[in-house]
């Protein structure tokens, strides 16, 4: 077999069975690649979590299919013991097939406690490992060492010296490869047992990549003291007040560590310094870490992350993540463009832009339904966070979580508003990742998404409007084992003080869930004239008054797990024109119309060819978009507008942080 995918679609044969019933604990049939083989193969995948919402999708779905003479492949997963496929319902039994699939039958030989923790996308490496060096019978430890050294490349035994530390390190972090804690706890015991990094901050910086990035910034300074004669630069190891213990000295101009120090401060993991009396050369590598007052750094900066995207940007076969990934860089891009005022930048991020989003589209097509029944360790999705956030409280037993949803904020915006942040707290911890939106990318289908914790498709009669997300917020955390009394919704937030708007919504000694939206940015968003350009100077401005910052202060404050996310983005559009349809849109936005039939869609999409008539995926039955390609708009021609609705990378990928407070040295 060429893949562990293999033995799985084997047993997927089309029109062999109408209904299939797996027992999936180990979540393989959603892993990505394989939930898009079945989907090409004609199989509909559906996950038995809730009964109810279960019943309404197979009775409105599948059954008057099936009722009709009709045929279509379901497999219907649960996540529970093939023993537990008994707990299904009867005319389930009755009807369909049974399998069931484990990690366990596919690495027989390596211990299923530690293999079961591994993100599923790593498990291509690891059984190419196992295929071309056959692991013998396995416990815990000889299955850690083995994924550490044919998964993620490192042999913790052979590290000797700091740059081998910090190759592997950068390696892991920078990769965005996340080592499970076991298997973070294997490295640091191998490298504690050596005896040769006993001064390091092992504990922190191995398992978490922005305490790895605040070590190498507070040495950054020391090395360019060293490097050049900086008049200015005249703190010691001993002088400077270091959060992360050990050595003050860092082997930065190493080869295999400067390859990685470049990107670094050009995607903003590291911060440049200023040092005015350092002295290099103009060309020298660590210029790119020095901040200067003029707009030549920014321009560098421009340049070379231009370079950075045109060669590490996904294709239309690529993993979400690789796109995730790939969209952060892209908005440091963008912010850095909307924020100069060289009109030759705005012409070539359009240009990039169309390309990627074409690429994006196309990838769209093949791979966004796969994404939706993906476990929620790291939410995929904006329907994820919430069950995200109840898995964290369910494992830290008293925990509380607070939830903001910046309404309309796309990422590069985000960045903007990371800078202003960090001005005004430089105790403030940013754990940034990115998320898909729902699609259309409407506030009535995304943001409801968010509360709901579940799929539109479930909330039909509440998809034209916001005013049920109290009542799903309420009902998702009820469904988790907490009163719906210690839970609080409030929308409409915007300027004020927030102590004084908090103290009348939570008590913080019993509320233990919060759901906040924020709408300033979509108020921007839907009166702005000046493009997106003026979107980032606005949104800057109204972070400099200081609401955000004090908001997530507060919550903090009181003790909550602070998580910031928005519920879809915004993109600079030029109208082609405005559909003559009367009456028969449900919906009638800038990027999108939505029809009620396929039938009276089409009908509009033959005066709009370029536009892309999107399959309801995850959408109620009778909700058919219709959405602007590329950077379209349904608005009178020539007219220009910043909206939302469609599928851009701008508009589908949305910021996810977590926000935290440093802990004082």
């Amino acid at each position: 077999m060429s893949s562990w995918r293999d033995a799985i679609l084997n047993d997927f044969v089309p029109r062999v069975s109408k209904l299939t019933l797996v027992a999936d604990p180990d979540c393989l049939l959603t892993e990505e690649k394989l939930a898009t083989a079945l989907r090409a193969r004609g199989f509909d995948l559906i996950e038995f979590s809730d009964p109810i919402e279960f019943r309404y999708a197979y009775e409105s779905r599948y059954r008057s299919i099936w009722d009709k003479g009709e045929h279509t492949d379901l497999v219907v997963i649960l996540r529970l013991p093939d023993a537990e496929l008994e707990a299904l319902p009867y005319d389930l039994l009755q009807a369909g097939r049974q399998l069931s699939f484990n990690l366990g039958d596919i690495f027989p030989n390596l211990s299923y406690p530690v293999i079961e923790q591994l993100d599923r996308r790593l498990l291509d490496a690891l059984f190419e490992a196992q295929s071309k060096s056959p692991p013998e019978r396995m416990g815990d430890n000889a299955t850690k060492d083995y994924i550490l050294r044919y998964v993620f490349g490192i042999a913790p035994e052979l590290i000797g010296n700091p740059v081998e530390l910090l190759r592997a390190l950068l390696r892991l972090h920078y990769g965005q490869l996340r080592l499970p804690a076991m298997l973070s706890e294997r490295f640091i015991q191998i490298l504690n047992a050596h005896g040769r990094f006993k001064a390091w901050p092992l504990d922190k910086i191995v398992p978490d990549d922005k305490a790895f990035f605040a070590f190498l910034q507070e040495r950054w300074p020391v090395f360019l003291s060293q490097y050049g004669n900086a008049d200015q630069i005249t703190e010691s190891a001993e002088d400077m007040r270091c959060q992360y213990p050990g050595p003050a000295s860092l082997p930065f101009d190493h080869q295999d560590i400067r390859v990685y120090i470049d990107n670094l401060f050009l995607e903003g993991k590291l911060i440049p310094i200023e040092a005015p009396g350092f002295k290099a050369d103009a060309h020298s590598w660590v210029q790119i870490g020095i901040a200067r007052p003029d707009a030549s750094d920014d321009q560098q900066r421009i340049d070379r992350l231009f370079a950075l995207v045109e060669t590490e940007h996904p294709d239309a076969a690529a993993h979400h993540s690789d796109w995730l990934a790939f969209a952060l860089k892209w908005a440091e891009l963008s912010a850095l463009v909307h924020c100069s005022k060289n009109p030759g930048n705005s012409v070539r991020l359009r240009e990039a832009g169309d390309r990627f989003n074409a690429t994006f589209s196309a990838w769209l097509s093949d791979h966004y339904a796969s994404l939706i029944n993906l476990p929620p360790h790291h939410p995929a999705m904006l329907h994820h966070v919430a069950r995200h956030l109840a898995r964290a409280i369910e494992e830290s037993d008293g925990s509380r979580a607070a939830l903001i949803v910046v309404d309309g904020l796309a990422l590069d915006q985000w960045v903007t508003i990371r800078q202003e942040l960090q001005k005004q707290n430089a105790n403030l911890i940013m754990r940034e990742s990115a998320t898909f939106a729902w699609i259309p990318t409407l506030t009535t289908v995304s943001r409801q998404a968010i509360f709901a914790g579940k799929p539109p498709l479930y909330f039909p009669a509440s998809i034209k409007t916001t005013d049920q997300e109290e009542k799903l917020w309420k009902q998702f955390w009820e469904g988790r084992g907490i009163s719906r009394l210690d839970v609080v919704y409030q929308r409409g937030l915007a300027d004020g003080d927030p102590a004084s708007i908090l103290e009348k919504t939570i008590h913080p000694d019993k509320t233990r869930v919060v759901g906040l939206v924020v709408d300033k940015v979509d108020k921007i968003m839907h009166g702005m004239q000046l493009g997106s350009a003026g979107m980032h100077n606005q949104i800057k401005q109204w972070c400099e008054g200081g609401f955000l910052s004090a908001l997530i202060n507060r919550l903090l404050d009181y003790g909550y797990a602070v998580w910031l996310t928005s519920d879809h983005g915004n993109i600079q559009g030029e109208g082609q024109g405005r559909p003559s349809e009367g009456v028969i849109a449900e919906t009638r936005g800038e990027r999108v119309r939505v029809y009620p039939t396929p039938e009276l869609r089409a009908q509009v999409a033959q005066a709009f060819p370029c536009a892309c008539e999107w399959e309801p995926v995850g959408l109620p039955p009778d909700y058919f978009p219709l959405i602007a390609a590329g950077r379209d708009a349904f608005v009178p021609p020539g007219q220009t507008i910043v909206g939302h609705g469609g599928i851009a990378i701008e508009e589908v990928i949305a910021p996810l942080v977590k926000l935290e407070r440093r802990a004082r040295p």
